[in-house]
């Protein structure tokens, strides 16, 4: 439970849903910390029957409209460009705290939405290459291990890269959205059953919701999802703290699940994201969109000194 496997494993990958792959040592689709207990959990509801929805309700059966996706990201790219984001040091930690509730179903059984608990993780910039590349603190019912603070490990030495996203690394990255998403196809793992494009979209949602990066670099990755074919426009979707917003998804026959990335409709910034199966399993009856596997909630990003520390202000 202590060791998270940053290496893009083939073997892994089919142990593993596909919004669940390539978490580089940070809590993005799924905290890091949970994939231990939760990855068999994973595929088990993988070919689960029905399962709970949010409260707010299902959005992947929502109208999506290609058009609009590129106008909003559009928008939403012109936004970040515009957030005060305090850079991060090399000596210093990037803290992002969210919401989570995940499956919580057993194997062999339908997916089950567990309770809303906190997730913060602090992700450690140094250039170097590195076995512990951040810290994870989760509390509240369903947490696993609640209030212990567990170091993010690899079983070799990482260094800054997809797998190990430092402020500095995604600095360094081509602000030219066509350039950028090149990049992203020649660097990304794509898991069995995944198509490339599909491992590209959820790669940039991974990056979007679980670090502290630069404007410019936010918003170039905004850029290069609207290049991508399949991304689609959701009028309204709902984050694990309640927030209703507009949704960016995409449309993939080949992948049973679904990720939906979910903006505030003022502001346009980030607040979260849900995961859906897409299509019944074999053992299941749910129909498609029905089974919610993973809802999150950003609440606070900063920058800190120490692992352990919160910025001061970050909502408890």
């Amino acid at each position: 439970m202590h060791q998270t496997d940053h290496a893009p494993s083939a073997a892994a990958d089919e142990m593993r849903p596909a919004p669940f792959r390539r978490l580089p040592g940070l809590a993005l689709a799924l905290p890091v910390l949970s994939l231990a207990l939760v990855g068999a959990l994973a595929v088990a509801a993988s070919v689960g029957g029905r399962g709970s929805s949010p409260v707010a309700g299902p959005t992947a059966s929502a109208p999506a409209r290609a058009n609009d996706a590129t106008v909003s990201l559009g928008r939403i790219a012109a936004a970040a460009m515009k957030a005060d984001t305090m850079p991060v040091r090399d000596d210093q930690f990037g803290y992002v705290q969210r919401l989570t509730r995940q499956n919580t179903g057993e194997f062999g059984a339908p997916a089950r939405l567990g309770a809303a608990h906190k997730e913060e993780v602090w992700q450690a910039q140094g250039p170097g290459r590195a076995v512990t590349t951040g810290w994870l603190r989760s509390s509240g019912k369903d947490a696993v291990m609640p209030g212990q603070l567990i170091p993010v490990t690899s079983p070799s030495p990482v260094g800054p890269g997809l797998w190990h996203p430092t402020y500095a690394w995604l600095a360094s990255l081509p602000t030219d959205a066509d350039v950028l998403l090149d990049r992203l196809h020649a660097e990304t793992t794509v898991g069995k059953g995944e198509s490339e494009d599909e491992a590209v979209f959820r790669t940039i949602g991974d990056l979007l919701g679980g670090v502290v990066m630069p404007p410019a670099t936010a918003s170039a990755l905004y850029r290069a999802v609207a290049m991508i074919p399949g991304v689609t426009w959701v009028p309204d979707a709902v984050d694990a703290a309640g927030r209703h917003g507009i949704g960016i998804t995409r449309e993939d026959g080949a992948s049973v699940t679904r990720s939906v990335l979910i903006f505030d409709r003022t502001t346009l910034a980030y607040t979260g994201s849900q995961v859906y199966f897409t299509r019944p399993g074999a053992r299941g009856t749910g129909a498609a969109g029905d089974v919610l596997f993973h809802i999150d909630a950003v609440v606070e990003r900063g920058v800190v000194d120490r692992h352990g520390e919160v910025p001061k202000g970050a909502v408890g």
